[in-house]
């Protein structure tokens, strides 16, 4: 379920009741966890309930403080400064993997395809071994990214690093994910072993931690 500022969920109560609704499903339970906010609009108890949340950085705030939504060309506007712009939109993905309890970051290579021209600084999202905050990375089917070469470019957790993937859609369309042709293409071009993937378990995001800035409480 999408939860966050101008979703479908926006509070405790509306997040509980789409978890009860799907409750005795033979499925795990997600939140997607939407904008910047969405850390103080629920509760570490209701967070806990999920079996994984993701979030990604397509909903932020510039330094001027316009929020924007990058899959919204309208509310992005004109970029004046490209390379501010590609700064920031690194800054905020550093930000949620420091600061904001998930368990997978989505959408990890968006850009709309006429601001791909632009991409200076992306290694800045990298730990000092070069590991992207070992937060799970998500390869969507159905707009191809990330490319395989920067899966490979990364250190999966099989070589020794702290990097898992997944693979998923854009909640768009129950046809969007296939049968993941582009996700297995990945897989063997990147020789991804069962080791290198996110497999949904026991998770302490319901409890503070010192990386990860803490749901409110109740």
């Amino acid at each position: 379920m999408n939860c966050g500022r101008g979703h479908a969920v926006e509070t405790d109560e509306g997040a509980r009741k789409f978890f009860e609704s799907m409750r005795g499903q033979p499925v795990f339970i997600a939140m997607q966890a939407e904008g910047r906010e969405w850390t103080q609009m629920f509760s570490r108890q209701t967070a806990a309930r999920f079996d994984y949340i993701f979030t990604d950085s397509m909903t932020w705030t510039d330094n001027r403080g316009k929020r924007m939504r990058l899959w919204i060309p309208q509310e992005v506007g004109t970029i004046a400064d490209p390379q501010e712009f590609m700064d920031t939109l690194v800054e905020r993905a550093v930000g949620i993997f420091d600061k904001e309890p998930v368990d997978i970051y989505v959408n990890p290579t968006f850009l709309r395809m006429s601001w791909r021209r632009t991409t200076t600084g992306c290694d800045r999202g990298e730990d000092e071994q070069g590991d992207p905050r070992g937060v799970p990375q998500r390869g969507g089917d159905r707009d191809q990214q990330p490319v395989p070469a920067a899966v490979a470019g990364v250190h999966p957790a099989g070589e020794g690093g702290g990097l898992q993937f997944t693979f998923g859609t854009n909640n768009a369309g129950a046809d969007d994910l296939k049968r993941c042709e582009y996700g297995l293409e990945a897989v063997e071009a990147c020789k991804l072993g069962w080791q290198d993937f996110f497999v949904p378990g026991p998770s302490d995001r319901g409890r503070s931690s010192g990386r990860a800035r803490p749901l409110r409480a109740s």
